[in-house]
């Protein structure tokens, strides 16, 4: 059976970057590996095609001549795959340590590569939730905060070891951190499980620490609140986090910040918008009103007469902190004309004697008297 086209078999075209490779490869290696598949043949066989084919096309010298004449350009003496297991068309070794070579550049770190044991070790990253007012969301705030979980064993000083002692490098691995396992034509690394992956081991284990390097105790921070702020803002200190296991570096502490409900204010933004009940008389003859800032000032507004409900003015400048500026949004002041509950009799028989007064020099209600002749216009349509 033909051999299937390299750029086929990784799913790309043919002008594919390099980068547009390492996606494809990466995608079904993973999909096709067989510590995924255990006993799959065809998967096997297919993890076989995609690395030979990776490993071709990835150097820029086996493309060129691939390109130009094909599997033909690795055959009968070109340094072809001689699907023996030696090394192959693309001089790529399916024996020994190809696979793992090829693993450690596409996945490092994520697989278990060969970037340093010592990452593994890595502190675990914390969460800290913290609510905010909007006042403080506006002109950012210094907190005092309270966080549980591990710091370096000052008894030890993070080593793990007893005092006057040294790790040692751990038999097992030989210090690397991994063991490699060959099963057939490919080699599998996985994590030392006598060191756990640190390359060292404690013969003596410091017995205020048993030989973790880290102890459970609460520490206090301070941290900053840049103006600003929005509901979700996460804020990383580096290193703040779980301490490392024996020396290694700590996590990172994550602050998500919630806003709190304002009682005046809800903010869109960097605006901010406050609802403003104004009194029917107010709103009929106008006048002028004070209303509060977030930065707990007063602003004064000059209703003109007529308002209705919904109409906004806008307040430049008075809205919340923009992040890392000096600048400012805008408040917008929405009136909310309302009307007037338990009257007197004396003032019902004032709004009676308005309304008949108005009826009399023309309507103070536009819109209203618009609407129900359209109303009137149309019920008479429907009759016809």
């Amino acid at each position: 059976m033909a051999k299937q086209d390299y750029y086929s078999t990784l799913g790309v075209a043919k002008d594919a970057d390099l980068e547009t490779l390492k996606k494809a490869y990466r995608k079904l290696a993973m999909q096709f590996h067989p510590d995924r598949n255990h006993g799959d043949a065809s998967a096997e066989q297919k993890f076989k095609e995609v690395s030979e084919a990776y490993d071709v096309l990835k150097d820029d010298q086996k493309r060129a001549a691939y390109d130009r004449f094909g599997h033909a350009a690795f055959e009968n003496g070109h340094g072809g795959f001689n699907g023996r297991g030696g090394a192959g068309a693309a001089g790529f070794d399916f024996t020994a340590s190809g696979f793992a070579d090829i693993f450690d550049e596409m996945f490092g770190e994520f697989m278990g590569g060969r970037r340093g044991s010592q990452s593994r070790a890595r502190g675990g990253d914390l969460r800290y939730n913290m609510d905010i007012t909007l006042e403080e969301a506006f002109g950012g705030k210094q907190a005092t905060i309270r966080v549980p979980g591990t710091q370096p064993c000052e008894a030890c000083h993070g080593t793990g070891g007893e005092k006057g002692t040294q790790p040692v490098t751990c038999p097992t691995c030989r210090g690397h951190g991994k063991v490699r396992a060959t099963q057939g034509f490919f080699t599998i690394e996985r994590t030392c499980a006598a060191c756990g992956g640190l390359g060292k081991v404690i013969e003596k284990p410091c017995p205020a620490c048993h030989g973790q390097g880290r102890t459970t105790k609460d520490k206090t921070l301070q941290v900053t609140i840049p103006p600003g702020v929005e509901d979700g803002t996460r804020i990383r200190l580096a290193g703040e986090g779980e301490a490392g296991l024996r020396g290694a570096p700590s996590g990172d502490l994550y602050i998500f910040l919630s806003l709190k409900q304002h009682r005046l204010f809800q903010r869109d933004g960097a605006n901010i918008h406050c609802r403003v009940p104004l009194s029917m008389a107010t709103a009929t003859l106008g006048g002028g009103i004070e209303i509060p800032t977030i930065d707990g000032s007063r602003a004064k507004v000059q209703v003109p007469p007529g308002t209705q409900t919904g109409q906004q003015f806008r307040l430049k400048g008075k809205g919340m902190s923009v992040l890392r500026t000096s600048a400012r949004g805008d408040m917008y002041a929405e009136i909310v004309v309302e009307t007037p509950v338990n009257l007197s009799k004396h003032q019902k028989e004032l709004l009676k004697e308005f309304e008949a007064e108005g009826r009399k020099h023309g309507s103070s209600s536009p819109e209203a008297d618009s609407f129900f002749r359209k109303v009137k216009e149309f019920f008479g349509k429907e009759e016809g």
